[in-house]
């Protein structure tokens, strides 16, 4: 993970995503890409008979925002012994984080929780069914997070969890322990032996644990498991689609980002 891209905004979850992006930086010696966006609507502004304009006060007043921002976390990043670089454009954060994600090894997010006003869930979701990277969603106020601990993998042999394990192999390499976790729903046709075998090739020695969900959801399985096995992070695949945004995520993906205190690597 040479190279991750953080989404710089200030918001609720910067801290916890900044620390996790710094860890992982200082990991692998990789290099930090901070991404500030200042949406279109931030300065923007409409009237009742549809028209729209932009007040210079109100675009200067931004600007100004957006500039001290900047500066206190640059000020923080010369202090934190890792390479990075700032990049502020105007414009869709997703797209221009999907964008600027052509050539990153991981995108650092939040995971939206309970709270969607700052347009996490939408960021997230955009991000996840078009990006190319694997993401790492960081939960909000997470006290911090450790490239390099225990891992658990959900694993249900589809190709969105294949993505994901394949995306996930440095980050794998380097953990303490690996945890292949399977949610039992009747017959599956690529048992997770196969995903052991293939971690085997790639010199990652991983458990091999089934769980069923009982009477609760995949979600909540999945989480009660990596927490069972002490993880300090979980890889899974996002299954989703773009045909409504209100459903652009499959069903267990959602429950993950709304209901997860754990830290996701994620990936389409």
């Amino acid at each position: 993970m040479k190279s991750v891209l953080l989404y710089a905004n200030p918001d609720t979850g910067l801290e916890s995503r900044l620390q996790a992006a710094l860890e992982v930086a200082r990991a692998f010696e990789g290099r930090l890409t901070c991404l500030q966006v200042t949406p279109y609507d931030s300065f923007i502004m409409g009237d009742p008979f549809g028209g729209i304009y932009a007040l210079p006060t109100v675009i200067e007043q931004v600007q100004r925002t957006a500039e001290e921002h900047r500066r206190q976390i640059e000020e923080r990043l010369r202090g934190e012994g890792v390479a990075w670089e700032w990049l502020r454009l105007d414009g869709a954060p997703s797209q221009l984080l999907v964008d600027r994600a052509r050539l990153a090894d991981l995108i650092v997010l939040t995971l939206p929780g309970a709270e969607t006003a700052d347009g996490a869930q939408e960021i997230a979701a955009d991000v996840l069914v078009h990006a190319r990277s694997p993401v790492l969603a960081v939960p909000r106020g997470a006290a911090g997070f450790d490239p390099l601990g225990v891992a658990a993998v959900a694993w249900d042999g589809s190709l969105e969890a294949s993505n994901a394990l394949r995306m996930a192999l440095p980050m794998l390499r380097r953990a303490a322990a690996v945890h292949l976790v399977t949610i039992t729903q009747g017959h599956r046709d690529f048992p997770g032996a196969d995903a052991a075998a293939y971690l085997a090739r790639h010199d990652v020695e991983a458990e091999l644990h089934e769980r069923s969900p009982g009477g609760g959801s995949t979600a909540a399985a999945l989480l009660d498991a990596a927490g069972t096995l002490g993880a300090a992070w979980l890889v899974m695949g996002a299954w989703g689609h773009t045909r409504l945004r209100e459903a652009m995520l499959g069903g267990a993906t959602r429950d993950m980002l709304h209901t997860s205190t754990l830290t996701l690597l994620m990936a389409h």
